[in-house]
């Protein structure tokens, strides 16, 4: 053991709230609801029946759904912003809802974020409270947002593997190509945190594939859950071993809901199910970027390591790192750290301004 290394690489047994980099803040939030410390372990693994895995996922997907409320409650809601509810098919034939806010009152078109949500593209709602309120919070910057209902691997919206709800994703985004006068909106960005950071990334290479590319305008990825590499972390990706039990469990958990994207495991390394693997050729020619990430995140080092290969594909791109937060800490406690929260969301809304 090195004391001089950051997190589980000086100290296999340190707790994210005993590292000095955590912000206090959120560490007394996460507390509150026992975050604090690493998840116990659930006797269902990689190893488990699908079924089995299945099964937890739904049981996970409960406990997820209730933070947005916990962390997000205590902060006025935001004001001038209208939103409602359009219908429309994806490509397998299937109902897609999209949730749609507006700024009150604007007249010129705006840019638009279509927002894909995280869960690990096998859990969790576009409705969800913390969403809706992530939404609202960037309308209220002068955007247009669109969130996606989009098929899960697993959970109540399950569970419908890969590619399913890529597919519902890329079905949204070019519905808001095809009605972008009608909607306002003058210019499209897809953005997602965790696995919807995968699925902003993913449609963005659906699109290049597809010849629909011209559409989309840019891509805020947060936090992207996009390498698959959790059973065996490698050594080029050290924060899924430095940062292993802050909020998530890497060889475990991880590795666990991982499964129902891909049951049989032909896609794992497929760059539309996992972009992580993408190759240079894959990136040529696509939209400017942002890749977003939490110090203290197991997934730190695969969003940075996609950065440095879209800079050497020739795509106009930067990174940023929001120092003191867990992963999507800063699109989680607004209640405690509003500053934090506030930022990414003026983040977005520059970026798609300048584009």
């Amino acid at each position: 053991m090195s004391t001089n290394l950051p997190g589980r690489l000086g100290n296999p047994n340190m707790e994210i709230k005993d590292d000095p980099r955590a912000d206090p803040r959120m560490i007394a939030a996460m507390g509150l609801i026992g975050l604090d410390v690493a998840p116990p372990q659930s006797p269902v693994g990689p190893d488990s029946p699908l079924e089995d895995i299945l099964q937890l996922v739904t049981e996970s997907e409960v406990g997820f759904n209730a933070l947005g409320m916990a962390l997000t409650g205590a902060t006025p809601p935001t004001e001038n912003v209208t939103s409602y509810t359009e219908v429309i098919q994806g490509v397998d034939g299937n109902d897609i809802n999209l949730y749609i806010h507006k700024p009150e009152n604007f007249e010129d078109p705006l840019p638009a974020i279509v927002h894909t949500h995280g869960g690990g593209m096998v859990m969790l709602q576009a409705a969800n409270v913390g969403y809706q309120r992530w939404r609202n919070e960037l309308a209220a910057t002068g955007l247009i947002v669109i969130g996606v209902e989009f098929r899960n691997g697993g959970g109540v919206l399950g569970p419908h593997p890969f590619p399913a709800g890529l597919n519902d994703c890329a079905s949204a985004v070019q519905w808001v190509i095809a009605q972008s006068e009608p909607l306002g909106v003058s210019k499209i960005v897809i953005s997602g945190e965790s696995g919807g950071g995968n699925l902003s990334i993913a449609t963005t290479l659906k699109a290049k594939s597809e010849g629909w590319l011209d559409g989309i305008a840019g891509v805020y990825s947060q936090c992207p859950y996009i390498s698959n590499l959790y059973h065996d972390p490698p050594p080029e990706l050290l924060s899924l071993v430095e940062n292993d039990g802050y909020l998530l469990n890497v060889g475990h958990q991880m590795a666990t809901i991982a499964i129902p994207y891909d049951p049989d495991g032909t896609n794992a390394t497929n760059p539309l199910a996992w972009p992580y693997h993408a190759e240079i050729s894959d990136l040529e020619g696509l939209p400017p970027f942002v890749i977003s990430v939490n110090e203290l995140d197991p997934l730190r080092d695969e969003g940075l390591a996609f950065y440095r290969k879209l800079v050497r594909a020739g795509v106009s791109a930067y990174s940023r790192t929001v120092n003191g937060t867990c992963h999507a800490g800063d699109c989680l406690f607004l209640d405690a750290m509003p500053d934090a929260y506030r930022a990414t969301l003026r983040d977005i809304k520059g970026f798609a301004e300048s584009l």
